[in-house]
């Protein structure tokens, strides 16, 4: 008996070393830089598969580098990495005051320390907790740097809520019984990430500022979109079932209401088989989709055709892709293999035989994000081994970057609408919608994108009113597409007639800022620098978020728990305007103006100055300001973008002397990638007296695509 005590001792201890050494060698992690301010963190052994590793994505280090050099706020040694259990548990440092932002497509919350979240590629279901159209795990940090965990798994979060023992800044302990003060949420100081794999890669990035941090992201991600000009015109997506014939009677109704439009949607019915797809045109709806397409094509009228990823077995694609397709099938359609060569090579030789050699110029990309009610279960199996899970985790972007790649093999630009994403998207010419409709929580989500390195767009479908017909109209004209979605009921801009002269005049606006919107995007293609962003991540931006504590309710709220006031219904659209939308039924609002002067962009009367200003609800446009000296190019009010110069109206805001840096180039090819394009300098003089003067300087030899002409305006007198 003794004996075997004996042995077991030693079999006791020899497995307590083995386990030392082991945790040891696995809590090490190696950390090489990879450009100006960003760092790669490998920490056990990674998996083969990642957010990143399908995609043809190339990091602009050279971009990143330009920024300059930039430390991290927090040391390695305070990033703790380590694996157990076959998981990678992850932990970083939060100060006091810190704030988190980021971790997905958010529709309600701005700031996510306090959260815990599972990131899951899902239709948003009306909660942040995590499962969303775009689970980015990618946040930023109030101190100036960010992190992107590279896994392609369901990553669980726990953002400033749990509370460690060992902790260096312990919360207070109170008696609930007696303390006034006690909190259900005690104070956390950690920001913790659980990764259900044996390895992972952390890509770490430094800033002077929260945007220097997302510029270097979405740089490390290949850069930001830079949509074709005629992307950035209207959208109007016709009822599913519509002929080629209705489709282009709306497209004549359109011109006679004298309204902007630049692409023309077509839902499922445009193919023979929906729900599963052939991707093949109907031919009753459709016999002649060659010269369908090509009639809209000579109106300068895009066509953008819907698609969802599941095969059907009635069209010729089937059989081609069936050996490349997973176990299970979707609304009884098999399901592509996109992560594999073969699958990839017979998708895109269909996809161009049936639309691209037609001239169809681009995809909406649909239910490639959930339920789990109808999409394959986590224990389906795929061809190339990968997980359903991972496969889950980055089918939208896969698909996203197959098409992307058959328009640039073809050196055409596209720009369309998808309903998953994940890291590594900035570049793909991708704009994230879904079928949740709540006009606050889009602006919100719109602000979330920012953060991420994704493209949101809060379309418009239908109203029970014209006063949110309105508002929800002028939201979408300031968004990353202006589109009314119209596949259900049918609606049409002029739907509401006591409003159709505003709706008319906003989206008017919108093609007359096509040359703002155009620069703000080759800021983003170029510099990483959002187009549509976050009031966070403007500088002088004063936090007017505030945390008040609701009575005790012993019923309603039994914790007393907090709630935290944020301001998520602004933004900003390129360096220059701030959009303050309204709501239906709201008769004031308020407009927290950044540091500065602030002016408004349609009178260039003073607006305010680092101030919180309100708004009368009863105004018929939206609130739109400039900052001082704010610079802001326009066209004409044309309906269409078609390819000629037009005179250019430059306007100029305020009294303080400013330089633009106007961008152009041929709008529809990627020739600009190898340095055929401008940037023509509009500047503004201000003298002693308050004498404006503008100038114009386009570099020698260059000539600008679309303009012929220049008018400076100054709007503040």
């Amino acid at each position: 008996m003794k004996n075997v005590t004996k042995i077991l001792l030693v079999v006791s201890l020899f497995s307590l070393l083995s386990c030392g050494e082991s945790a040891k060698k696995t809590s090490e992690h190696e950390t090489v830089k990879v450009a100006a301010g960003v760092w790669k963190l490998t920490s056990g052994t990674p998996e083969k598969v990642n957010l990143l590793s399908e995609l043809s994505v190339t990091p602009k280090l050279e971009a990143i580098d330009a920024m300059g050099e930039a430390e991290l706020p927090v040391t390695m040694d305070e990033i703790s990495v380590k694996q157990r259990d076959g998981k990678t548990y992850i932990r970083f440092p939060l100060e006091k005051d810190e704030k988190i932002f980021g971790l997905g497509l958010n529709f309600k919350t701005v700031e996510q320390r306090g959260r815990i979240m599972r990131l899951h590629v899902d239709h948003y279901a009306g909660k942040d907790d995590g499962r969303t159209h775009a689970p980015v795990p990618f946040f930023v940090s109030s101190r100036g740097y960010g992190a992107l965990i590279n896994s392609a798994r369901y990553i669980d979060v726990w953002a400033g809520t749990s509370v460690r023992k060992d902790s260096e800044n312990p919360p207070v302990v109170r008696d609930r019984n007696t303390d006034k003060d006690w909190e259900a949420q005690p104070y956390s100081d950690n920001l913790e990430f659980l990764v259900p794999a044996d390895g992972v890669e952390i890509i770490l990035f430094a800033g002077d500022d929260m945007l220097d941090v997302v510029r270097r992201f979405n740089l490390y991600n290949g850069g930001g979109v830079l949509p074709p000009k005629w992307g950035l015109g209207f959208w109007h997506r016709v009822p599913t079932l519509y002929s080629d014939k209705e489709v282009l009677a709306e497209v004549a109704d359109f011109e006679r209401h004298d309204f902007p439009l630049s692409v023309i949607g077509l839902e499922p019915g445009w193919m023979s088989r929906a729900y599963p797809c052939t991707y093949e045109w109907d031919s009753t709806r459709f016999p002649k989709p060659k010269e369908f397409v090509g009639a809209l094509n000579d109106k300068n009228i895009k066509t953008n055709v819907w698609i969802n990823g599941y095969v059907s077995p009635d069209g010729e694609l089937y059989s081609k892709i069936y050996p490349y397709t997973g176990s299970h099938t979707v609304w009884c359609g098999i399901v592509p293999d996109y992560s594999m060569k073969e699958a990839q090579d017979i998708l895109s030789a269909h996809f161009r035989k049936h639309q691209l050699d037609i001239g169809v110029s681009g995809y909406k990309m649909d239910e490639n994000d959930g339920f789990d009610s109808w999409l394959w279960p986590d224990v389906a199996e795929f061809p190339s081994g990968n997980s359903a899970e991972q496969m889950r985790q980055i089918y939208g972007a896969l698909m996203q970057n197959l098409t992307t790649k058959m328009y640039r093999d073809e050196n055409k630009r596209t720009y369309g609408l998808v309903r998953s994403s994940n890291a590594g998207t900035s570049s793909f010419p991708y704009v994230l919608y879904n079928d949740y409709y709540n006009h606050r929580d889009f602006i919100t989500a719109l602000i979330n994108s920012s953060f991420i390195g994704v493209l949101w767009t809060p379309e418009v479908r239908s109203s029970k009113n014209s006063e949110d017909w309105l508002r929800r109209m002028q939201t979408v004209c300031f968004s990353p597409v202006a589109m009314l979605n119209a596949w259900a009921d049918g609606t049409k801009p002029w739907s509401f007639p006591d409003v159709t002269e505003e709706v008319n005049d906003v989206a008017k606006l919108r093609m007359r800022l096509i040359p703002y919107l155009y620069t703000a995007f080759a800021d983003y293609a170029f510099y990483g620098t959002p187009p549509m962003r976050a009031m966070n991540l403007e500088k002088g931006y004063f936090a007017a978020d505030q945390i008040t504590k609701k009575e005790f309710d012993g019923t309603d709220n039994p914790y007393a728990m907090a709630v935290r006031r944020e301001v998520k219904d602004q933004f900003m659209v390129g360096d220059n305007l701030l959009v303050a939308p309204l709501f239906a039924g709201d008769k004031e609002r308020t407009v927290v103006l950044p540091e500065g002067k602030w002016y408004d962009f349609y009178t260039g009367e003073l607006a305010g100055e680092s101030e919180v200003i309100t708004v009368n609800g009863d105004t018929k446009r939206i609130p739109v300001y400039v900052k001082d000296g704010g610079i802001v190019p326009l066209w004409p009010a044309e309906a269409k973008t078609d390819g000629r110069k037009y005179p250019l109206e430059i306007r100029h805001y305020g009294f303080k002397p400013s330089t633009y840096e106007l961008y152009d180039d041929d709008g529809e090819t990627y020739d600009y990638e190898k340095g055929d394009y401008v940037r023509i300098t509009l500047k503004v003089d201000v003298d002693a007296d308050g004498n404006k003067s503008g100038s114009v300087t386009v570099p020698d030899g260059k000539t600008a695509w679309s303009y012929d002409g220049y008018d400076f305006r100054f709007m503040t007198k």
